[in-house]
């Protein structure tokens, strides 16, 4: 009986401890539990700064509370003040426990770059210019989620927060233009040095970016200065060694011979610089070579696609160094390698191994691409050269064809370009020798900056929305600027839908790669799929540097250059692709002989 009686009181007692009497209601205490302050669980911060995570908890009396992270805990408060130097994600248990239970959540930290605004002065960044000459310098700045403030200062002295800043030289002296961006993030600035002489200070010049030249007997070959001053009352005179008569008095010189054989010629500028004779001497060495002397013809192995890819040389664009549809791969940092890409992209088989080449992007204005084959392509008077690219009607993105002959008959392509005339030839608004200057973003994923030679500037935009790769401008090209040389037309793409959401790319009527011709496509096909499909070129329309037609009974290298400079809103600018090159004469024979 009084172990009964022990029983009961015992149960008593546990009922008690464990119940509340609550206006004679009995309840249960509950275990905690966490409400998590996001709802994904995902908190984001900047490298460096500090973030706070507060839950907040229910049913939490008395309860302890642990964050842990790799193992080890990192705080025992109801939140956490969590800051990491280093980019990356953070995974992070909280933990909350009383004596009615436990609760835990995972939460993830993403610990992301700071967003240091990076800014970039088109063009070079030490100049000399005289006394009243006014230089527009234009920034860029790399896009950002937090305002960012642009200013420029001269000297230290803020005179402008636009994107551009006009600076005169009105008077002797150097001055250091900077043009610094700032955010909430950090501060960047880029600076040029300008040079102010009063006009007879400044140096003359007048270089060449070579002393030795051939060319062919009976071709006019041109010599003109890669450099020279902007000068009045400068006298030229050009002379063959062994003669003493004239032949130029122009600062350039277009030299001809019907023979072969070697040449010298000195060429000579004089001017006067603060009341002193200045007198700068060239003296160039010309190799004449027999027409058609290195003609390779057809063998039994003769193929009519190009063999070897010399030179691969874009423009900054959307799909240089891109990894995935643009097929790099990080490793394209020499000339060799770039060359190597070009060459694999255009030579790639099908499953069954099948020719099914890839294309090549040229990027933006003047970029190029050279190939050869392993034969002369003779000149038949009708359509010679087949260039693939992948037009389609409203996407047209031309690119002007080059020809020439191994003249020195070396085997490679340093003798003289020739253009194939197109429909735009000789049209007023169709500019030759026309130049662009492109420099290296100071940061990555900004846009390209770039500078003409009729004073214009622009950019090359970064399209965040369909590209990663940190920069636009080659891997391989070790300077900071580069220069590219060519034919431009004028641009026929336009906003078709008036906000900018569809545009359209013009073709043009014939005589240009990657281009929805009517004319040279020789097919009907509309190539809605965008596949690989050729544009055809006559060698009989080659034209020399003053547009005038060039006899050549064949050629051994193909250049395409892109031909405009102009860019379609969120399609990014417009780039001549390439998927190869064929003897357009082979294909035809072999067709014929079927």
């Amino acid at each position: 009986m009084k172990r009964i009686f022990e029983f009961l009181f015992l149960s008593v007692i546990v009922a008690v401890t464990s119940s509340c009497n609550i206006d004679d209601v009995i309840t249960t205490s509950l275990p905690p539990k966490i409400v998590l302050d996001s709802e994904t669980g995902i908190y984001t911060v900047k490298q460096g700064r500090e973030v706070v995570i507060a839950p907040s908890y229910e049913s939490a009396e008395g309860a302890a509370y642990s964050w842990t992270m790799n193992g080890e805990v990192i705080s025992t408060s109801p939140s956490l003040r969590f800051m990491q130097e280093e980019i990356g994600e953070y995974f992070i248990t909280i933990s909350v426990s009383n004596e009615s239970g436990t609760d835990k959540e995972e939460i993830r930290v993403d610990v992301v770059e700071l967003e240091i605004p990076t800014v970039t002065i088109a063009g070079s960044k030490q100049q000399t210019v005289a006394v009243g000459t006014t230089i527009t310098l234009n920034a860029s700045v790399r896009e950002a989620s937090i305002e960012t403030a642009l200013s420029w200062s001269v000297n230290g002295e803020v005179v402008g927060s636009d994107n551009s800043y006009t600076f005169s030289a009105e008077a002797v002296g150097e001055y250091s233009i900077t043009a610094k961006a700032t955010n909430e993030d950090g501060t960047h600035s880029d600076s040029v040095v300008i040079k102010v002489l009063n006009a007879e200070d400044m140096p003359f010049v007048w270089e060449f970016s070579s002393e030795q030249y051939h060319t062919v007997a009976g071709r006019k070959l041109l010599i003109t200065p890669s450099a020279i001053s902007k000068e009045d009352g400068v006298t030229y005179l050009w002379m063959q060694v062994g003669s003493e008569e004239s032949i130029g008095n122009e600062s350039r010189l277009v030299f001809t011979t019907a023979s072969a054989g070697e040449y010298k010629i000195i060429g000579t500028a004089i001017t006067e610089k603060q009341g002193e004779k200045v007198v700068l001497s060239r003296e160039f060495s010309i190799t004449v070579y027999e027409a058609g002397a290195f003609y390779r013809p057809q063998n039994g192995g003769s193929k009519a696609d190009w063999n070897k890819v010399y030179e691969y040389r874009p423009a900054p664009g959307q799909f240089i160094n891109e990894t995935k549809t643009g097929g790099f791969d990080g490793s394209q940092t020499t000339h060799d390698a770039a060359i190597a890409y070009a060459e694999k992209r255009m030579s790639e088989v099908d499953r069954d191994g099948n020719p099914y080449p890839n294309w090549v992007s040229l990027g933006g204005f003047g970029g190029y691409i050279v190939v050869g084959f392993d034969h002369s392509i003779d000149n038949s008077g009708d359509y010679d050269l087949g260039i693939l690219g992948n037009s389609f009607s409203g996407s047209s993105e031309p690119g002007i064809v080059w020809v020439m002959q191994d003249e020195n008959g070396n085997g490679l392509p340093d003798d003289t370009w020739y253009e194939l005339a197109g429909s735009e030839t000789g049209k007023t608004e169709t500019i030759q020798n026309y130049s662009v200057t492109y420099y290296r973003p100071s940061g990555a994923k900004m846009p390209v900056q770039w500078v003409d030679n009729l004073g214009n500037s622009g950019e090359i935009d970064y399209l965040t929305q369909f590209h990663r790769q940190d920069y636009y401008y080659p891997l391989w090209i070790e300077s900071d600027s580069y220069t590219l040389t060519g034919t431009c037309l004028k641009a026929r793409n336009y906003d078709a839908s008036g906000n900018g959401s569809y545009w359209v790319n013009v073709e043009y009527d014939w005589g240009y790669a990657d281009n929805f011709s009517p004319i040279d496509r020789l097919t009907g096909d509309d190539n809605a799929a965008a596949d690989a499909n050729a544009n055809h070129f006559k060698i009989s329309n080659a034209i020399d540097f003053e547009c005038q037609p060039i006899d050549l009974k064949f050629i051994d290298f193909v250049k395409v250059q892109v031909g405009v400079n102009t860019k379609s809103g969120w399609l990014g600018e417009v780039s001549t692709e390439v998927f190869g090159f064929y003897d357009y004469n082979m294909k035809k024979n072999d067709t014929i002989n079927k």
